[in-house]
C-alpha cells in the first residue's frame, strides 16, 4: 500500500450539481431540484483537484430504491412503504449492475454517462470510489443489466427454511413481512399521494431485515427498507465455511487469493465479488464498504484478494466502528483503510465542543500507532452532523485546528464531505432527513455549497468573505499534505514535554512533530493547534534533546516557515542541544512549521 498522502472528497452525487434552492419538505425533484453526473464538469473536477483532493467518492451510484416512475426504462416502481424519503437511501441498492436513473440525463444511458464521468475524473488526476453495500440490499431487488450467468439475489433460495449456506437471504418461514409502525412525521411522502395504486406491500415469506432484525415486523429504527445478506453465518453465529489460519495475517493478498481457490464458499460471496470486479472493469478505482464489520472477515479476504489480483492499486475503505476488529479486518480482511471514527473523530468532536482536553489525542494515537497509516481521518461524512450545525459545533471555523491535527497527524488519508470546506450547516428539514445532516434520503438544495458552485461556474462567486476564507484555509492545508514528506515519518507528541509552558492553554493546545526517516536528509514538521475559539495564547514550545538530535541540528538560530499562512518566519533557538520556539497562537489558529529553505 502506498504511503503517499491521499485526500478523499465525498459527494452525495444527486445533490452536488443541484442548482435549485427549494427546500420543500418531502419535495419532488421538480420542486427541490436534482443534480446529474454531467454536473461534474471539467471545471468542477479541476476545482476539486485544486482543493488538494486525489479521490472522489461518489455516493449513490449503484441503482437504489427511489420514488419515481421509471417504467419507461423497464424499472419497476418501488413501494413508498419500503423507501426512506422520496429520493431513497443510497444504501438500499436494488440493482448492482445499473446506475441510479435519477443521475443520468438519459436514464437508459446511465452506465455510459458514468463511464464518461470516470474518464473526466482520470483526466484531472482524480480517482473514483463508489459504495458497495455488502451487508444488505433493497427489499425489492431486481437486476436489469445482469451480465450473462448472473442471477439476482434470492432467485435460487430455498424459502422454506430460515437458513441454508447458499441462500442469499435469511427467511422467517410461513410469515408475511409487516411494515413497521412509522411515526407520523416520517409518513411516506409526507402524506402526499403516491403514483402507484398499491396500498399494501407484500413480501412472503418475510426476510431478516438489513441490520439483522429477525422479526416479521421490524421496528422503525431497524433498517426496514433492506434485507440482510447471508454469507454462510448460521443463525447461531457459527460459520459454515473454512476459516483462515492465523498466520495468514502476515501473508500477501496473493496467498489469500490462492487459499480460496479450492474452497467451497457461499453463493453470496461469488455474487458480491462479481459485482466489485464488474465496476473495476468500468474504470472505478476503489470502493467504500458500508458496515463492513457486519460481514465475516473471511469473505473480505476472498473479496479483496480477488480485487487486488485484478487491480493491485485499488483503494479499499471499510466502515467499521469496533476497534477490537480493526487489526483483523486489515490483516485478515486485506482492507487498506478503516474509518477512524471511534477514536480520532470522537475525540476531536469532544474537544471542539469543549468536553475534553487535547491531551486525549495522545491516547488515541497510542492506541492505533501500529496501524495509523490505515485509519481514514474525517470530521464530516453523510452519517455525521455538519460541524457548523448547532447540534455539533455551531461554527465552521471551530473545525480549523481539528482539521490541521486530523490531516497532519499521519500519512493516513483525510476525507472532506462536500460543503464542509464552505461551512455548510445542513439547516433544512428535508422530509425524511432532519436538520444537522445533509439528507441522503431527499431531494434538497445544499445552500453554502450552491453558493460556491455559483450556477455551474464553480468559482465561489456567491460566497461570503468568511466562507471564501474558510475554503482558502482548507485548500492550503489539503494541498500542503500532498507535499509534506514528513507525514510518513516518526510521530512524536510534544504535550507532556510542554505541560508547564502551556499552563495557560493546556487543555486547548495540541503539539506534535513528524520526522522523515530518510537517511541522507532529515525533514521535520512541527504542528501547534489552538482549539480555543475565544483566547489567543502566547506559548513557548520546548523541543527535547532527542528530537534535536534526530533532526541533526547544532546549536544556533533556525528559521521556520508556517505552511498554513503567508506570515513572517518563526525562529527556533537551539541551545545546549534543546530547542525553543516562542509564538502567539491565535484563537482557533494553527501553525505547520518546516525549516525555511
Amino acid at each position: 500500500m502506498a504511503h503517499n498522502k491521499l485526500n478523499i472528497y465525498q459527494v452525495l452525487t444527486r445533490l452536488f450539481g443541484n442548482k435549485k434552492t427549494g427546500h420543500v419538505p418531502w419535495g419532488t425533484k421538480e420542486e427541490n431540484g436534482l443534480g446529474k453526473l454531467g454536473d461534474f464538469s471539467d471545471l468542477a473536477l479541476s476545482e476539486i483537484r485544486k482543493l488538494g483532493m486525489t479521490h472522489v467518492w461518489f455516493t449513490g451510484i449503484p441503482h437504489h430504491a427511489v420514488i419515481a416512475d421509471d417504467t419507461n426504462i423497464n424499472v419497476h416502481i418501488d413501494h413508498p412503504l419500503v423507501v426512506k424519503g422520496r429520493a431513497g437511501s443510497p444504501y438500499a441498492v436494488k440493482d448492482y449492475y445499473s446506475v441510479t436513473p435519477d443521475l443520468a440525463d438519459d436514464p437508459k444511458a446511465g452506465l455510459s454517462e458514468f463511464k464518461q464521468l470516470i474518464q473526466r475524473c482520470h483526466k484531472h488526476n482524480l480517482k473514483v470510489i463508489i459504495d458497495i453495500v455488502p451487508n444488505h440490499v433493497a427489499r425489492q431487488y431486481r437486476g436489469l443489466n445482469n451480465p450473462k450467468n448472473v442471477t439476482d439475489f434470492g432467485v435460487n433460495d430455498d424459502t422454506s427454511v430460515e437458513y441454508a449456506p447458499d441462500n442469499n437471504f435469511y427467511y422467517i418461514p410461513k410469515q408475511s413481512f409487516v411494515i413497521p409502525d412509522i411515526p407520523s412525521e416520517f409518513e411516506p411522502l409526507g402524506g402526499k399521494p403516491h403514483l402507484t395504486s398499491h396500498s399494501e406491500f407484500c413480501e412472503y415469506p418475510a426476510r431478516w431485515t438489513g441490520n439483522g432484525a429477525r422479526t416479521a415486523q421490524p421496528s422503525f429504527d431497524d433498517w426496514y427498507e433492506t434485507v440482510k445478506i447471508n454469507y454462510g453465518i448460521r443463525p447461531d453465529g457459527s460459520k459454515d465455511f473454512e476459516e483462515l489460519p492465523g498466520h495468514y495475517r502476515r501473508l500477501s493478498y496473493q496467498k489469500h487469493y490462492e487459499f480460496w481457490q479450492d474452497k467451497q464458499v457461499p453463493d453470496s460471496w461469488h455474487k458480491f465479488r462479481d459485482i466489485a470486479l464488474y465496476w473495476l472493469e468500468l474504470g472505478v478505482d476503489g470502493f467504500r464498504y458500508d458496515m463492513a464489520e457486519m460481514v465475516p472477515v473471511e469473505f473480505w479476504s476472498f473479496m479483496n484478494s480477488s480485487i487486488k489480483r485484478q487491480s493491485p492499486d485499488a483503494f479499499l475503505l471499510a466502515e467499521i466502528y469496533q476497534p477490537s476488529l480493526y487489526r483483523e479486518y486489515i490483516e485478515l480482511g486485506k482492507m487498506d483503510y478503516l474509518y477512524d471514527k471511534v477514536g480520532l473523530y470522537d475525540s476531536l468532536r469532544a474537544i471542539m465542543r469543549g468536553e475534553q482536553s487535547t491531551s486525549s489525542i495522545d491516547s488515541v494515537q497510542k492506541e492505533l500507532f501500529d496501524i495509523e497509516q490505515h485509519m481514514l481521518h474525517f470530521l464530516e461524512n453523510h452519517d455525521e452532523q455538519r460541524i457548523a450545525s448547532p447540534q455539533f459545533a455551531g461554527k465552521a471555523e471551530l473545525a480549523k485546528p481539528a482539521m490541521v491535527v486530523s490531516a497532519l497527524m499521519s500519512s493516513a488519508p483525510t476525507m472532506l464531505y462536500f460543503g464542509q470546506e464552505v461551512g455548510e450547516p445542513a439547516a433544512e428539514d428535508a422530509g425524511f432527513g432532519k436538520p444537522s445532516r445533509t439528507s441522503i434520503f431527499d431531494y434538497i438544495g445544499v445552500p453554502h455549497h450552491q453558493r460556491w458552485m455559483n450556477n455551474g461556474k464553480f468559482d465561489g462567486g456567491q460566497l461570503t468573505e468568511q466562507e471564501k476564507s474558510l475554503r482558502d484555509f482548507y485548500s492550503k492545508l489539503m494541498n500542503f499534505t500532498l507535499q509534506c514528506k514528513s507525514l510518513v515519518g516518526d510521530f512524536d507528541s510534544l504535550q507532556q514535554v510542554n505541560e508547564d509552558p502551556l499552563t495557560e492553554g493546556r487543555d486547548s493546545v495540541y503539539l506534535f512533530t513528524r520526522t522523515t526517516a530518510a537517511t541522507k536528509s532529515v525533514e521535520f514538521l512541527i504542528v501547534a493547534a489552538n482549539f480555543d475559539d475565544e483566547n489567543t495564547f502566547n506559548i513557548s514550545i520546548s523541543i527535547p534533546r532527542e528530537l534535536i538530535t534526530k533532526w541533526r541540528l547544532d546549536d544556533g538560530i533556525y528559521r521556520l516557515r508556517d505552511n498554513l499562512s503567508e506570515g513572517p518566519l518563526y525562529k527556533m533557538g537551539v541551545r545546549n542541544g534543546e530547542g525553543e520556539i516562542d509564538m502567539q497562537l491565535s484563537r482557533s489558529g494553527s501553525v505547520a512549521l518546516t525549516l525555511a529553505k
